[in-house]
C-alpha cells in the first residue's frame, strides 16, 4: 500500500492527476466490488497516503490547503474511475468542509482538522439525523450515555470518527438535539452490515449502532431545540451538496467518455438526437454544480435559510440531470449498455443514489417554498 502511494505522489503534485493516478489504481477492481459489496480499505489507505483525505484541510493546519471548487474537481475526478469510494470520500470531505467554514467565520476548528491531517476519516449520520435525529440520551455525571441506529453510515467500517447527533426527550427544556464526535472503537460502538442496495455497493453505508456509549460534556459540540429549523444545517447544505453531486458528476462524465467511444462511427439520425439530448442532460447538470461551488465563496458564504434553498433547488435540478444523463447514455448505446458486461449498467444504479441525499424532491420543494413565502424552512 505504501508502495502504490509513493509510485503515485512521487509522480505529481497536481491534485487532479494525481486522483486521476488513484483512480486507475482501483478502478479494476470496482466491477468485483460491485458484485460483493466490499468496500475498498485500500482505497481509502491510499486516499490517507497521498494526502487527498487531508487536501481541503487549510495549510495552516497540516493539510492541502485546496479550494471548495478544487475539492469538487477531485471527487469528481475520483467518481470517473470509482463512484462507491468517490461518494463514500465526498462524506468524509464535507465534514471537513463545514469545519473549513466555520474556520472562515472565525470560529475554532483546530480540533478537527487537525485530526483530519493526521489521517483521520470522518464519517457522517446527517442523512437519517436531519433536524430531529433519533435515539435516546440519559444524562449521567460528566456526560450521557447515548444509544441509537445510525443508516446510513458511508464508510464507517473505514472510518476514524463518527460526527453524529442523538434526540433528548427528557431535557428540562424540551425535547433536545445534541450533536457530538465520537470515535468509531469507543466502547459500545459497534457496525452492522446492512448495506445491500441496488447501486453503491461498495460505499460501505451500513449501520453504526451506540449502545449506552458515554459521551462526555466535553465532546458535546451543539446543544439546540429538536423539531426546530437549526441554522447549522444552512451551513452544512451549502458545504455539503456541491462535493456530493460533484462525485456523481464524475460517474456521468464516464457515461459520456464511454459512450462517445462506443458511438464514434454510428451515424443514425437517431443516434445523434439522442447523443444530443445526453449532452443537454449533462450540460444543465454540470452547470448547476458548477453554480452551487461559485455561490459557496470557496466556503465564506453566508448562513441564511435562503442560501441553503437556492442550494437544495440546484441539488434537485441537478440530480435529475445525472439520472437523464446516464439513462439516456444507455438508450444511446442500445441493449448492450443493458449488460453488466458494460459498466453503463452499474454506472446507472449508482447514479441514482444522488436522488437521495437531502433533500429529495419533494421535501425540498417544500422547503424552498416555504422559505420563498417568508416562512421557516420546516413546519
Amino acid at each position: 500500500m505504501t508502495t502504490i502511494a509513493n509510485d503515485i505522489t512521487d509522480t505529481t503534485t497536481d491534485w487532479i492527476t494525481l486522483t486521476r493516478r488513484v483512480g486507475e489504481t482501483l478502478r479494476a477492481d470496482v466491477a468485483r466490488r460491485d458484485r460483493t459489496g466490499d468496500i475498498s480499505i485500500e482505497a481509502f489507505d491510499v486516499l490517507r497516503a497521498t494526502g487527498l483525505s487531508a487536501a481541503l484541510v487549510p495549510t495552516e493546519f497540516g493539510g492541502g490547503g485546496v479550494s471548495h471548487r478544487d475539492m469538487g474537481e477531485i471527487l469528481r475526478e475520483l467518481g470517473r474511475h470509482d463512484p462507491s469510494t468517490a461518494v463514500a470520500f465526498a462524506m468524509h470531505t464535507h465534514l471537513v468542509a463545514a469545519q473549513v467554514w466555520r474556520h472562515n467565520h472565525g470560529i475554532d476548528a483546530s480540533a478537527v482538522l487537525g485530526k483530519v491531517a493526521a489521517g483521520a476519516i470522518l464519517v457522517s449520520t446527517g442523512a437519517s439525523d436531519w433536524v430531529e435525529s433519533n435515539g435516546r440520551a440519559e444524562r449521567v455525571e460528566g456526560g450521557f450515555l447515548v444509544s441509537a441506529r445510525k443508516a446510513p453510515a458511508s464508510g464507517c467500517e473505514i472510518g476514524d470518527v463518527v460526527v453524529t447527533s442523538v434526540r433528548r426527550g427528557d431535557a428540562p427544556e424540551g425535547p433536545q438535539v445534541l450533536h457530538f464526535s465520537i470515535p468509531l472503537d469507543a466502547a459500545g460502538v459497534r457496525i452492522e452490515k446492512t448495506w445491500d442496495t441496488i447501486g453503491l455497493r461498495a460505499s460501505g453505508s451500513h449501520t453504526v449502532v451506540f449502545e449506552d456509549v458515554f459521551v462526555p460534556d466535553a465532546a458535546i459540540s451543539l446543544t439546540r431545540p429538536a423539531d426546530v429549523w437549526p441554522p447549522v444545517l444552512n451551513v452544512v447544505i451549502g458545504a455539503a451538496l456541491p462535493l456530493v453531486l460533484a462525485a456523481y458528476l464524475g460517474i456521468a462524465d464516464a457515461a459520456i467518455e464511454l459512450t462517445a467511444a462506443l458511438m464514434a462511427e454510428r451515424t443514425e439520425p437517431h443516434t445523434f438526437q439522442l447523443a444530443g439530448e445526453m449532452m443537454n442532460a449533462h450540460t444543465t447538470a454540470a452547470d448547476l454544480i458548477a453554480a452551487m461551488l461559485t455561490d459557496s465563496d470557496n466556503l465564506r458564504f453566508d448562513n441564511t435559510d435562503a442560501y441553503a434553498a437556492r442550494i437544495l433547488s440546484r441539488k434537485t435540478v441537478a440530480a435529475d440531470a445525472l439520472v437523464d444523463t446516464v439513462r439516456l447514455a444507455i438508450e444511446t448505446v442500445g441493449g448492450a449498455g443493458f449488460s453488466r458486461t458494460c459498466e453503463l449498467e452499474m454506472w446507472y444504479r449508482d447514479i441514482h443514489g444522488c436522488l437521495f441525499h437531502p433533500l429529495p424532491r419533494a421535501r425540498q420543494t417544500r422547503f424552498t417554498g416555504r422559505v420563498l413565502l417568508g416562512h421557516t424552512p420546516i413546519g
